[in-house]
C-alpha cells in the first residue's frame, strides 16, 4: 500500500468508528425540541461572536488610549501601564463570562423542559 492509501484507509476507519454512536441513537425527535435546540445554538453563537467583537474593539481602544497617554507624558508610563493591564483583564473577563453563558445555553438539556 502506498502512503496515500494508508491514510485513506485510516481516515475511513476513523470515520466509521466515530460515527457508530450516532447510528445507535434513537431517531425520533420532537419538532419543538429540535427548534428550541436550533435556536439555542444560534443564540449561543451570536452571544460569543458579539462578545468577542466588542471585547476586541474595547481592547484596541484601551491600548490606543494608553499609548497616546504614554506618548504625551512619558513620566506616567508606569501608572498608565498598570491601569492598561488592569483594564484589559477586566475586558477579557467579560468576554470569558460571555463564553460561559454561551456554553451554558448550549449544554442545557432542552428535552427535559
Amino acid at each position: 500500500m502506498t502512503k496515500n492509501h494508508k491514510l485513506l484507509v485510516s481516515l475511513l476507519f476513523l470515520f466509521i468508528f466515530m460515527s457508530t454512536p450516532l447510528m445507535a441513537q434513537d431517531t425520533t425527535l420532537d419538532a419543538n425540541k429540535a427548534s428550541l435546540f436550533k435556536w439555542s445554538i444560534i443564540i449561543g453563537g451570536a452571544v460569543i461572536t458579539l462578545a468577542a467583537a466588542a471585547g476586541a474593539f474595547a481592547q484596541a481602544k484601551a491600548i490606543c488610549g494608553a499609548l497616546e497617554g504614554i506618548s504625551r507624558n512619558p513620566g506616567a508610563a508606569s501608572h498608565l501601564r498598570f491601569l492598561l493591564i488592569f483594564g484589559l483583564v477586566l475586558i477579557e473577563t467579560l468576554v470569558i463570562y460571555a463564553l460561559l453563558i454561551s456554553i451554558i445555553i448550549l449544554m442545557v438539556k432542552w428535552g427535559s423542559y
